[in-house]
């Protein structure tokens, strides 16, 4: 069964407004950030469906005690399970080259540059035909070749290579997912503090 992100990004705020009860102000749904479905930065930052390859950021916190009416309302419209909130000042803390705690399930695919360095390009799901031919296996082992291949195998055509490797919390949560939601939290703390903003989440399946 899939599982669906929810939530809204809060700023603290030293004045009640029409939130009657709380300090927290509801500034944007996240669902106006288009934040796609993706299992392993679910894992990565909530625990949520897939927590093994690295320690969660900030898992099953539940609502905060002080959430804003908005938020509380949107939760208990559309329902959900896991909750939990992280502030700003967390999130610039996160080491987003720490790698996972073993090989990643997925060939990663890197590009030649000009300079002859290797460039990290797509981590593939779905493993195409390129790498099937090229790892001399069928597709259902190339699917998850780190079963059946070393850390550290490599299969290089021209200038693609396709590698068994670890992966970074950047690209289980990737920038062209997650960039709109850092840059909103970004601009709030700016103005308002680190610990002034927070992104509070829930799941539903």
């Amino acid at each position: 069964m899939s599982t669906d992100i929810w939530g809204f990004i809060e700023c603290h705020r030293d004045y009640r407004d029409h939130e009657a009860d709380s300090y927290w102000h509801a500034t944007i749904d996240l669902d106006h950030l288009k934040v796609p479905r993706n299992y392993d930065a679910f894992g990565c930052l909530f625990g949520v469906r897939d927590n093994e390859q690295f320690v969660p950021v900030a898992p099953d916190r539940g609502l905060p005690e002080d959430a804003s009416n908005r938020v509380r309302e949107g939760r208990e419209t559309i329902g959900g399970r896991s909750a939990s909130w992280v502030s700003w000042a967390e999130i610039k803390q996160v080491d987003w080259d720490e790698e996972s705690a073993g090989p990643d399930a997925y060939v990663h695919e890197y590009h030649r540059d000009p300079h002859g360095a290797w460039q990290f390009l797509h981590r593939h799901y779905s493993p195409p035909q390129r790498f099937v031919d090229l790892c001399g296996q069928p597709a259902r082992i190339a699917m998850r070749p780190n079963r059946h291949f070393p850390e550290g195998s490599q299969w290089v055509d021209g200038d693609r290579m396709f590698r068994v490797g670890r992966l970074k919390r950047r690209d289980a949560v990737p920038h062209d997912q997650w960039g709109p939601v850092w840059t909103v939290m970004r601009t709030l703390a700016d103005l308002h503090g680190d610990d002034e903003v927070r992104l509070v989440v829930w799941f539903d399946d």
